[in-house]
């Protein structure tokens, strides 16, 4: 049987990015545990920066709307953030933005973020992990979106040393803890209405 429908992306476009590498992990490990996954990256739905006179004289852009769509298709989100200046990326902060700003039929302000679970990982070449991007996508998503977001997250610090030849975690308590929040956000994706 498959399970939810889970989305994952990482917050940047970078070759080789660290998160990238996270967000491949973690589909991977979502895909091993029977979950049906779509994983997407950002580089192929550009969006101008967020402007009120663009939105109020053309509305959103076409890439926001298929941005909401997906976010809507799905009943479990995963995102990967790098840290820049103790926050999110400016890609993924205005893609979060163009999404809330789409209104479909009788859509409801911030309904892409409803009903379904969000879960957050970051890996940076830094200590910490990119903690304060953590702090901040969480914060974005839960009182800015009023998204539910797992209290579980992964936090993958000295990022180049940190991934295998394979691009698995090489700590395995690290690894341990990616596997049981793969499963936590399974099971309560599992609980989420189908779209």
């Amino acid at each position: 049987m498959v399970g939810p429908k889970i989305l994952v992306m990482a917050g940047s476009l970078r070759a080789g990015s660290h998160n990238g590498r996270l967000a491949a992990l973690i589909a991977k490990e979502l895909t091993l545990a029977e979950a049906d996954v779509t994983r997407i990256s950002l580089a192929d739905y550009p969006l101008p920066l967020l402007d009120p006179d663009l939105l109020a004289t053309a509305g959103p852009p076409d890439n926001a709307v298929k941005l909401k769509q997906m976010l809507a298709a799905h009943q479990g989100v995963f995102i990967a953030s790098p840290e820049y200046t103790a926050s999110v990326t400016p890609l993924l902060k205005n893609a979060i933005d163009w999404i809330t700003r789409v209104r479909e039929r009788t859509d409801e302000p911030y309904a892409a973020f409803r009903d379904r679970v969000f879960c957050i990982g970051s890996a940076s070449a830094r200590a910490d992990g990119g903690l304060h991007a953590l702090l901040a996508l969480r914060q974005i998503l839960e009182v800015g979106c009023g998204a539910l977001v797992l209290p579980q997250q992964i936090n993958v610090g000295c990022a180049d040393d940190a991934f295998d030849d394979m691009d698995n975690l090489r700590d395995e308590a690290l690894t341990i803890a990616l596997k049981d929040m793969v499963r936590r956000l399974i099971d309560l994706a599992s609980t989420m209405p189908k779209a």
